[in-house]
Order: structure tokens, then C-alpha cells, then sequence
């Protein structure tokens, strides 16, 4: 499985933009392209994405963690560009979408393809994604607004936990990530440095244009 970081606060390639948010396109051979989240804007969004050489028509799906700007500011021209992707949105998410196939997701966790699963909406705020990945499940987080201990708790209910990228926000109960083989910190993690000296080799730094193989 490929990850790719679209949009993030920092950047880990040349000619990259960074942005206040964040995006993570998620790709496997035979299995749907997904979008995670679409960044705070359009501009810095597509401009990454066309720097990474990726095409929005190629994303199959579209998953928004939680309603806030940073994460769906992209969104309206993704869809202009994209007339065929589906979307996973909160059930807070009160907006419609004519023409297009979207699944609300509440509080209960959704399949959304082979080996993709939402944690739900945790919370009732946000929902964070499962990858079910040979050395367990890699989970995507936007903000991680809902206790981590909960996200990977719901996360964990498809297998052992392997590694978690996105958003921390102010998590610092860093012994929930004692057994986490892979971390990346990204985006509003207030704790970044921190995380990486104390889990040395399984914290590394995140960025737009990192590309993570799991």
C-alpha cells in the first residue's frame, strides 16, 4: 500500500507548497484510490497533486474526517474535477451532493472498500480510517479531535494495530503508542519533536510529498 501526503504543514519535497491542513491519497494495486481529506484550499491542493503527478480523476474515493476547514477546503473543486468519486462524510456533515453516491457515517464503523474501514464518527466529530495492511492496520487520522486511546481502540476492533499518520493535535498519553511500530506525526501535532525523540526509529517526520510504503 501507498501512501502519499498531499497537503501538510510542512513540505518534504522540492517544489511543494504547505498549508495549514491536511490530505493523504491512499493507493493499492486491484483497490479503489482514496482521498483522505482535502487540505485548507484549492490551489495549495492541486498545485501539490499536480507537482506528485497525480491525476484527480484517478481517486475512487473520497473520505472526510471531520468538518472543519483544513480538511475541506479542497473539496468543491476536487468534485468539479472528479465527477465520479464517492464520498465517506460525517453525518454532521450537512451538505448535499447531487449526482453522487455518499455514505453518512455515523457513529457505528463502515467498510468503505476491501481493506479500508471507517472508525466511525468518534465522538460525534470525527472519523479517522483503518487500512488493513500484511503487518496489521495502518490508521489515518485528521485531527485526532477524539481521544487517541478511542481512535486506536476503534481502529484495533480489524486487527492489530501496526502504525498511525495525520494530526495529533495536543496528544501527549504517548504510552498508547508504546506498541505502534510506525508513527508520523504530521499536521496540528503539538507534540511533534517530542513523539519522534521518544519513539527514535518509529517516529519520523511528516511533510507533503512524503510517500509511505506499508
Amino acid at each position: 500500500m501507498k501512501i502519499t501526503i498531499v497537503y501538510d504543514n510542512e513540505v518534504k519535497k522540492e517544489g511543494l507548497r504547505a498549508g495549514w491542513g491536511f490530505s493523504a491519497l491512499v493507493e493499492r494495486e486491484k483497490l479503489p484510490t482514496i482521498l483522505f481529506d482535502t487540505g485548507a484550499d484549492s490551489p495549495t491542493l492541486l498545485h501539490n497533486m499536480k507537482q506528485l503527478d497525480i491525476d484527480p480523476k484517478i481517486i475512487d474515493i473520497i473520505v472526510i474526517s471531520h468538518l472543519h476547514g483544513d480538511h475541506t477546503g479542497g473539496l468543491a473543486d476536487i468534485l468539479k474535477q472528479n465527477e465520479t468519486a464517492e464520498l465517506y462524510i460525517p453525518s454532521t456533515f450537512n451538505r448535499t451532493f447531487p449526482g453522487r453516491k455518499v455514505t453518512s457515517v455515523g457513529k457505528d464503523p463502515v467498510q468503505v472498500c476491501q481493506d479500508a474501514f471507517s472508525t466511525g464518527e468518534l465522538e460525534d466529530i470525527e472519523q479517522s480510517l483503518a487500512l488493513k495492511i500484511d503487518k496489521g492496520i495502518f490508521v489515518l487520522a485528521g485531527c485526532s479531535h477524539p481521544a487517541m486511546r478511542g481512535i486506536l481502540g476503534a481502529a484495533s476492533k480489524f486487527g492489530k494495530l501496526y502504525g498511525i499518520a495525520g494530526g495529533f493535535h495536543g496528544f501527549h498519553d504517548f504510552k498508547v503508542f508504546e506498541d505502534l511500530s510506525l508513527i508520523y506525526p504530521c499536521h496540528c501535532t503539538q507534540y511533534k519533536k517530542k513523539i519522534i525523540e521518544l519513539f527514535k526509529g518509529k517516529a519520523l517526520e511528516c511533510g507533503a510529498g512524503l510517500i509511505i510504503e506499508v
